[in-house]
């Protein structure tokens, strides 16, 4: 619903951000919020995204909330991390805000008690998968994340979008996230080096940032590499730009993402949509993402060996790997759209100010 000026001044949503540095939770706000911004009156709280979507303080959330928005009962804050949620209880029953709370959680194990204290004084929890919502109490809808289908897009020929990242081989098998034990790196690492000597047409990249306490792995991980000798062929690409993820997704025709534990996990999604093949473990999103042997496969965490055969199977026949890739990005753009994101995160807005009003 288009709103006037004075209307976006009086918005009916307001989202909130305010972990400073860039994470999954804050990738999937940069994507959203443009989309939600056409739908609703909505305003974000937190630190300017990259997107360019300006962000408005604590206190002027508050400031704005003291009343109701023109023709709703109330706000409706939307937060996904526990010091989001102890805020907007604190808005909502201390200050007596006219607000209601939307939280999202992806967390597919059992909270801790304060967390799930914090989340059954949700006026409602949307989940990220049914694991999720097993979790969590209150849950008034299952909406996975999606992807902007037109960010991420697969190039005309992948063989040719690996030629001009100037690394050896003519196929690339990527990881893209954190560096650190959580993600699998050292997993992948040691499927690569088992293997890229089976496949001598493929070179893996390793695309992240290692924070300061994970700089010891990291350096650990690469003397594995030189010591095989295939310093070449398993490279660090370390933290890149957005721009530079979605151009490594088009020159990938394999994404590897092999966590021990992941509550959802973006980053095969995209890899997906920009055409990718997909190996990954049975954790987070990723069983309801892979169709094996449709459009990729999936194994257990941990499993070295298995990743390794999986690898194998797909790359040993690249033109094979390419129909994988195409089926994967069909399956995203079927259930994992960002419009179907938007869509189902706005239903929930929706019921809670129908309620209100019946």
């Amino acid at each position: 619903m288009t709103a006037s000026q004075s209307e976006q001044n009086d918005p009916e949503l307001v989202i909130f951000n305010l972990k400073k540095r860039f994470t999954g939770v804050s990738a999937t706000i940069n994507s959203l919020v443009p989309l939600q911004q056409k739908q609703w009156r909505l305003a974000f709280c937190g630190v300017t995204l990259p997107n360019g979507v300006a962000g408005i303080t604590v206190r002027d959330a508050i400031r704005l909330s003291r009343k109701p928005p023109s023709n709703r009962p109330f706000r409706i804050w939307h937060v996904r991390r526990d010091h989001e949620m102890m805020l907007g209880i604190w808005a909502r029953d201390v200050l007596r805000l006219p607000v209601k709370l939307v939280f999202t959680s992806a967390a597919q194990h059992l909270h801790g008690w304060f967390p799930r204290w914090l989340i059954s004084r949700m006026d409602a929890v949307i989940a990220t998968t049914q694991q999720a919502a097993s979790f969590v109490p209150n849950t008034k809808a299952v909406v996975p994340h999606g992807i902007d289908l037109t960010r991420f897009q697969a190039p005309a020929d992948k063989e040719e979008a690996w030629e001009r990242s100037g690394l050896a081989g003519r196929f690339g098998i990527g990881i893209f996230g954190r560096i650190r034990p959580e993600k699998g790196t050292d997993i992948f690492v040691q499927a690569m080096l088992r293997a890229l000597p089976r496949l001598p047409h493929c070179t893996a990249v390793i695309s992240g940032l290692a924070l300061a306490e994970h700089q010891t792995y990291k350096k650990d991980l690469q003397r594995q590499i030189d010591a095989a000798g295939l310093h070449d062929r398993i490279i660090f690409l370390g933290q890149v730009s957005d721009d530079e993820v979605r151009e490594w997704y088009k020159r990938c025709l394999l994404c590897v993402a092999c966590p021990r534990y992941e509550p959802f996990g973006l980053t095969p999604f995209e890899a997906a949509a920009s055409g990718c093949a997909l190996v990954c473990s049975r954790t987070g999103a990723f069983g309801e993402l892979v169709v094996p042997e449709e459009n990729g496969y999936l194994v257990d965490p941990g499993d070295v060996e298995g990743l390794v055969e999986a690898v194998v199977k797909v790359m040993q026949d690249p033109e094979h790997a390419k129909v994988l890739g195409q089926a994967a990005r069909a399956t995203v753009s079927e259930k994992f759209s960002l419009e179907k994101e938007a869509q189902g995160i706005g239903q929930v807005y929706q019921r809670l100010f129908e309620k209100a009003c019946a």
